[in-house]
């Protein structure tokens, strides 16, 4: 297949991946933010998520800067900017920062220094905890300790629950297709020899 076919091909074979914007600052203050549909979570205790950065091509701002700073920030997607969203992904030199290009919003709250992304309404702070390189495909796996977490608090439920359908978040599909889910219920913890149920959004 012609590489750029092939890409799209094989990037749909995982199905609906997580949107989200990873957001830096350089020690001069210089903000950047970029899109990244390969955040996973790692573990609940310690609260650990790590993503997939590409090969190295000279040109890795967001990389850079988590390693300067050791911090960054995680920010799911929503419906409302999703294509500014998508946007960020474009090669912008160095010195153009995302957020001015694509009008999207730096948010700052001390004492974490890294931005947020203020047009988000799920987003966390992470603090760089290791690096795996990957050889066989020259990237890297990036693991981070979550540090602080800006979610609108009607969206957590009792059981600690986030219902991120009710804040819009969207998914990717591919390179570029974006959506918006439905849910179809929530389900009871499986255990041998028992059917799961049914659950409500709060988990009863």
């Amino acid at each position: 297949m012609p590489d750029r076919d092939r890409a799209r091909f094989i990037n749909s074979l995982s199905g609906f991946k997580s949107a989200n914007l990873i957001a830096t600052q350089d020690k001069q203050g210089n903000t950047n933010v970029a899109m990244f549909s390969s955040v996973v979570h790692l573990g609940a205790s310690p609260a650990l998520v790590g993503f997939v950065m590409r090969p190295d091509n000279n040109d890795r701002h967001t990389l850079d800067n988590i390693i300067n700073t050791s911090e960054y920030t995680i920010n799911q997607v929503s419906a409302d900017f999703y294509q500014q969203a998508h946007q960020t992904s474009a090669r912008y030199p160095k010195h153009q920062s995302e957020f001015e290009a694509t009008g999207l919003s730096t948010h700052f709250i001390a004492p974490i220094k890294a931005p947020f992304v203020k047009e988000s309404v799920l987003k966390y702070a992470v603090e760089l905890k290791q690096i795996i390189p990957i050889p066989l495909n020259n990237t890297q796996f990036i693991i981070g300790d979550i540090k602080l977490v800006v979610c609108a608090h009607d969206a957590i439920q009792e059981d600690g629950y986030i219902d991120i359908e009710q804040l819009h978040t969207t998914s990717i599909s591919g390179l570029d297709s974006y959506h918006t889910s439905h849910r179809l219920s929530r389900l009871s913890y499986a255990k041998p020899n028992k059917n799961s149920s049914k659950l409500s959004v709060n988990g009863d």
